[in-house]
């Protein structure tokens, strides 16, 4: 996925797992990943885990974050187009490295409509968020 995407003309910094002898606890490597979309390293993120979900529970717990399975290319382009969606969490259990492929594509070439709908839904989101980190 790494070499699709440099192949595709896209900036790739790898946060993923280097040693197989070391521990590979999603949240970690979900919070590498966000961390750097949160502080501009990077303007999006592809988070893997078993089935998708552990790495977005993880990746949805960082302010700013929004971060959607994706487990088709249709979902993983809407919910850029439709949510703003900056993280795609896939399940490697669940679909195969081409899948896996096609849907990165799809999320990084994916832009925000900017739409009224889709601004004011999201303004939505993005309130909710900043009452809880209000602590309210």
């Amino acid at each position: 996925m790494v070499d699709d995407l440099r192949a595709a003309g896209h900036e790739v910094v790898d946060l993923g797992t280097s040693d197989p002898n070391q521990p590979d606890d999603y949240p970690d490597f979900a919070g590498l990943a966000c961390e750097a979309v949160r502080g501009g390293k990077a303007a999006r993120a592809v988070v893997i885990c078993g089935s998708g979900v552990g790495v977005a529970v993880a990746a949805n717990e960082f302010p700013g974050i929004r971060a959607g399975v994706c487990h088709d290319t249709y979902s993983g382009h809407q919910g850029v187009e439709h949510d703003d969606m900056n993280v795609l969490c896939v399940g490697a259990r669940i679909v195969g490295p081409e899948l896996t492929r096609e849907i990165v594509r799809a999320f990084v070439c994916a832009t925000f409509t900017g739409e009224e709908r889709h601004v004011r839904r999201l303004n939505k989101v993005k309130a909710i968020e900043a009452k809880f980190l209000r602590g309210k």
